[in-house]
């Protein structure tokens, strides 16, 4: 588990700000979730056999014996607060959430015990066409963080019919090769037959390559929602592959699952991914009703944005205040607070424990601010204050306090700040 320090947050708040602004452009509203539920809930949505639920789960009892489990994912938690809040009778639902989640995993590049993810969820739809929304989403959510090189994925698990049958004949082909499945496999085999297919063990590829592909066993009415989605992705003009392996590691998905994958983090090439899972709002205890969703993970973006030389907005501030004497001081703070009321855009940091002017100067620097704003006792006296340059070798200047604001605006390139009323000062 990490701690994110105060140089990598610029990225991690301008990562959550593009978020928050494309699943608002869609109409979702955000709901907030604890990050601890009751561990039945994680057992019974995401599979007790399952590497989340079997090997990965933060479990523990508290005192009244019950025992609860920090959420692995988000998903499950979402819809027992719909279900538990009335929020999906009669109704539609497009619901977002971000925040942490927990596995006890190995630790790696990109993957870390405690991770953070958005995730994105809709309710009450049937059709392909809340299917096509969400990629559209995670397409525009690339395009606006400019990241290339990612490549979307598909497949369609059926109807629990259709994977009914496509079971039955995995198990058949599996059962017959039986001494080529490793340890985990042959658990399995009885169980979950389709998570072998999600396998990762290299020596398991040619077993899984040569097993019969999922789309073969699809009814008219998955073939008919998968044709339509890929239809409107077409339309749109997203490029994807259809991969018949695709299975995704949690068993309430049916119908519709993908995957945006990328090659440049190395073996943790997912960064989003989600799909259909219409029988799960049923098996928690609401009525039947449709369901679509996605996570991304922002470890995994952060990572990309860095290795890309995404230019990131500053967040530091722009003008250091250097304060001297007793006078300088005492105006100085009162003064900064002024400035930041008349324009809320200016990020002044005020110098504060004393210290020399050299040593302000130092911490000015330190900063990263483009300007030292300097008020002694004499500037404190004459109403003035000098601006000094910081990244060039310009030449420090005194100005009245008075037009102290209109030169900030004009160094930083910003209008007027509007009133309150909504009109120029």
């Amino acid at each position: 588990m990490n701690d994110t320090l105060p140089g990598d947050t610029a990225a991690w708040q301008y990562l959550e700000a593009v978020l928050r602004d494309v699943v608002h452009a869609y109409g979702y509203s955000e709901i907030r979730l604890p990050v601890v539920e009751k561990t039945e809930l994680f057992k019974r949505s995401i599979g007790e056999i399952t590497d989340i639920v079997e090997k990965e789960m933060y479990t523990f009892e508290d005192r009244n014996g019950d025992s609860l489990t920090l959420r692995p994912e988000g998903t499950a938690g979402c819809v027992r607060a719909c279900i538990e809040h009335g929020l999906l009778y009669n109704q539609v639902q497009r619901l977002w959430y971000a925040g942490p989640m927990f596995r006890h995993e190995r630790p790696q590049k990109g993957r870390y015990r405690q991770f953070h993810q958005l995730g994105v969820e809709a309710f009450g739809m049937a059709g392909p066409d809340i299917d096509a929304e969400m990629i559209f989403m995670t397409a525009r959510i690339w395009d606006r963080l400019g990241l290339e090189h990612t490549e979307l994925q598909l497949n369609s698990l059926g109807t629990l019919a259709a994977r009914a049958r496509y079971r039955d004949a995995l198990i058949e082909y599996l059962q017959a090769r039986k001494d080529q499945l490793d340890e985990d496999s042959r658990r399995r085999l009885s169980g979950n037959p389709l998570r072998i297919l999600d396998s990762k063990n290299p020596e398991m590829q040619g077993v899984i390559d040569g097993a019969p592909s999922l789309l073969e066993f699809l009814d008219e009415e998955s073939r008919q929602h998968f044709d339509g989605l890929c239809g409107l992705l077409d339309r749109a003009g997203i490029h994807y592959r259809i991969n018949p392996r695709l299975v995704r590691g949690l068993d309430y998905y049916s119908q519709t699952v993908f995957e945006w994958v990328t090659d440049q983090l190395g073996a943790q090439g997912t960064i989003c991914a989600g799909g259909r899972y219409d029988g799960l709002v049923e098996y928690l205890g609401g009525r039947p009703t449709p369901a679509f969703g996605f996570a991304l993970g922002l470890e995994r973006l952060q990572s990309l944005l860095l290795a890309g030389n995404t230019r990131l907005p500053d967040t530091g501030p722009n003008f250091y205040l250097v304060l001297s004497g007793e006078r300088g001081i005492a105006r100085g703070m009162m003064f900064a607070e002024e400035l930041r009321t008349a324009e809320p855009r200016l990020r002044i940091q005020a110098n504060c424990g004393g210290g020399s002017f050299k040593s302000q100067f130092k911490r000015a620097d330190r900063s990263g601010a483009a300007y030292a704003l300097v008020i002694g006792d004499e500037e404190a006296t004459q109403q003035t204050v000098v601006i000094k340059p910081l990244r060039d070798k310009a030449e420090q200047f005194a100005v009245p306090q008075q037009q102290l604001m209109e030169r900030l605006r004009g160094m930083l390139k910003i209008s007027r700040a509007p009133d309150r009323a909504g009109q120029p000062e």
